[in-house]
Order: structure tokens, then sequence, then C-alpha cells
């Protein structure tokens, strides 16, 4: 049961629908088809935050048989945003206590005094309290 080009990328379009948001899915990109039946269908991404990613559908027509949805997914296309490489915690501690035996971190806390220092020039004096002496006794 073979079925046409616009009836494939209706498959996918639907299929696109239960997992993208209504309006991020665009134009039809491409189709790509392996030897064993596999068809990938690329549509453009509006979904925001995802510059240069495309939704792809793969489908399978096996003879005699309807086709079907296999996945759907958002990909990244070449020159898309991605999230820079993941860096292990002990990795990240190592550096972060080599920086802070360095001299680099004693330049941040010199200038975080300055500002320090200059707050408690900036604020106002705390009002004086009468009546009150010798810790909390009234004179009689």
């Amino acid at each position: 049961m073979s079925v046409t080009a616009a009836e494939r990328e209706q498959l996918a379009r639907e299929a696109l629908a239960e997992v993208a948001a209504p309006g991020t899915v665009g134009d039809l990109l491409g189709e790509t088809s392996d030897a064993d039946g596999v068809m990938t269908l690329r549509f453009s991404s509006s979904l925001g935050g995802y510059p240069g990613w495309m939704w792809n559908v793969s489908l399978v027509e096996l003879e005699g048989e309807a086709p079907t949805v296999l996945e759907a997914e958002l990909l990244p296309g070449d020159g898309a945003l991605l999230a820079p490489e993941w860096v292990p915690w002990s990795q990240r501690l190592e550096e972060y206590r080599a920086l802070e035996d360095s001299d680099l971190l004693a330049v941040g806390e010199d200038e975080q005094d300055e500002a320090e220092a200059e707050a408690d020039e900036d604020a106002p004096e705390p009002p004086a309290v009468t009546g009150v002496e010798d810790g909390g006794q009234e004179d009689q």
C-alpha cells in the first residue's frame, strides 16, 4: 500500500501536532529514505529559544501495510544554538578551588570590601533613643 508524498507529509504533521506547540511546525524542508523503508521528513521550526533546530518525523512503509510513525523529534540543524559540553562536578570544583587559591579571587574580595565600606559610609545614623538608661531601667 504505497502512499503519496502529500499523504506522508500529512501523517508527519499529524504526529507533530501531538508533540509540538501549535504554530511551531513550519514548511517541509526535505525528505530522505533508507533502503529498509524508513523515511524521514524534516520541517522548519519556529519554536522560541531553538534557532536553527528542525522537526523530524520518521515513518516506515512496509509492503502491504499502511505507513507508521516511528518517532517525532526536534533536532539541531547546522548552526543551531546548542548547550555547552557538560563538565563533571568534580572538575568544576577543582577549577574553582584552583581559582580560589590564586590571586584572582582576592581581587574580587577587595572590590567587595570596598563596596561594603562605601555602603557603610552612605548609611544614615540611627536615631537616638531617649528616656531609657541603665539597661532599660527608667530614672525615678
